[in-house]
């Protein structure tokens, strides 16, 4: 009997009816993964296929702390480990006001398929709390990290599970947390990554996932006859992965016209240069900062409330957040002659927006293949803290193209082609299921 992805589907929504976020994740995979399951009978195992959408555990506890004016807080922090058949447990915290289950949960299950794409010996997970480091002093910010640690250094362990940072943790929030949990574990310990590289981290670790994602798109741009120096590419974002993104892009030719925060959009239609990226990593990197400031200092337009997508360009690189591109957003993409959408951020296409892409023809990458430079380099770190050692920067930039390339390849064996061009979209989530469910099967039902 055929393969029938439907009663999963409806499990999975009487079970989770408000965990939206998540059912988006599930309903999407199942889509794009089922007429390969009916193809291939060595991957119709009903109950591998179920336990790999239910995390493994879900821990859940409270963040009390003190903040520098005396006054008790009160945070959730959040661990949802979700697969390690293929490794121990790794992922990004994030600290933002959304942060909930629902939305761990999709994290978490896009982890395990994008960790699996890689190839690495890598699990997935996700955590964070609904901590907003944006609305705290630097003081502040370490009091609540050290108090995140105090509830979470049993957790973190770099042979069970190894976190990173995600949106709201940087290098400084995980230096934090980090230096606190060798305080109370009494040992130097390769339990995180995107730590400083006094601390033990990789070159590279901060540019890893914007590089990665333009090291994709270069593979789709050559596969597919387009000229880098020829195109437009409008960035959303402004956060490490936008903004090296935009570097990257820089470097390979590709005019920049927009990147963006939660204010508005930064529009420049001659195209970012180095000297305007410099200011902006001063302003949003080094000040958390607000982009009005870049705009006034070069005389740049900013359009409040606005996205980058309404703008004419070739490539749409979404670098901010989930769900931040709906479909009306892509309609706009379309009309204005946008030929190319490869995500740098954790699924910010909506699914309308997806399947609208599919349909007109345009290259789009998912975030589980174009998004994965992080995860990899984060792997690349745990790597080196092992051995004792570090890799040059070259080496690290090296190892990192090979793995995109690596991705890249398997999105276009798996994927086949629709509408005449390459299918990233089924290759990457059929990969990534393949290899995580043979491992699954491999190691029995426990």
């Amino acid at each position: 009997m055929a393969f029938d992805p439907q009663p999963i589907v409806e499990e999975f929504h009487d079970k989770y009816t408000h965990q939206k976020e998540f059912l988006q994740v599930v309903d999407s995979f199942l889509n794009k993964v089922t007429p390969f399951i009916r193809e291939n009978p060595d991957y119709q195992d009903r109950g591998v296929i179920l336990r790999m959408l239910e995390p493994d555990q879900i821990i859940s506890f409270r963040v009390s702390w003190v903040d520098s004016e005396g006054k008790e807080q009160l945070n959730r922090g959040y661990r949802v480990q979700f697969n390690r058949a293929l490794g121990p447990y790794k992922g990004g915290l994030r600290f933002h006001p959304s942060v909930n289950l629902s939305i761990l949960k999709f994290l978490g299950f896009e982890q395990s398929l994008k960790n699996s794409l890689t190839g690495l010996q890598l699990g997935a997970a996700k955590g964070g709390s609904d901590f907003n480091p944006g609305d705290h002093s630097d003081l502040d910010v370490m009091r609540f990290c050290q108090a995140f640690a105090a509830e979470f250094f049993h957790i973190a362990n770099s042979e069970a599970d190894v976190p990173a940072g995600d949106i709201g943790v940087s290098e400084r929030e995980i230096g934090y947390i980090f230096g606190y949990t060798n305080k109370l574990k009494r040992k130097f310990s390769g339990s995180f990554t995107g730590k400083s590289l006094e601390s033990g981290g990789s070159c590279l670790r901060p540019q890893a996932t914007g590089y990665g994602c333009l090291y994709f798109v270069e593979q789709m741009l050559r596969d597919n006859d387009l000229k880098p120096g020829k195109m437009t590419a409008n960035i959303s974002g402004a956060g490490s992965v936008a903004i090296y993104a935009c570097e990257k892009a820089l470097e390979m030719g590709i005019k920049v016209q927009t990147l963006s925060d939660s204010r508005g959009v930064l529009v420049d239609k001659k195209g970012l240069d180095e000297e305007k990226l410099a200011f902006i990593k001063e302003v949003k990197m080094e000040k958390r900062g607000k982009m009005e400031e870049v705009a006034e200092k070069f005389g740049l337009e900013f359009e409040k409330g606005k996205k980058p997508w309404g703008y004419a360009c070739d490539i749409a690189l979404p670098c901010a957040t989930q769900n931040e591109l709906s479909e009306e957003d892509a309609e706009k993409l379309i009309d204005n002659g946008c030929k190319v959408v490869a995500e740098g951020a954790n699924m910010p296409c909506t699914n309308e927006a997806v399947d609208l892409f599919m349909k007109e023809g345009i290259l789009y990458a998912p975030g589980k293949a174009s998004n994965a430079g992080g995860v990899s380099v984060s792997a690349f770190e745990m790597a080196q803290n092992r051995l004792g050692m570090r890799w040059s920067a070259e080496e690290v930039d090296e190892k990192l193209r090979q793995t995109m390339k690596h991705i890249y390849q398997q999105c276009v064996e798996y994927g086949g082609k629709i509408n005449g061009k390459p299918n990233y979209v089924t290759g990457a989530n059929t990969a990534g299921f393949a290899r995580l469910y043979r491992a699954m099967k491999n190691q029995g039902v426990f």
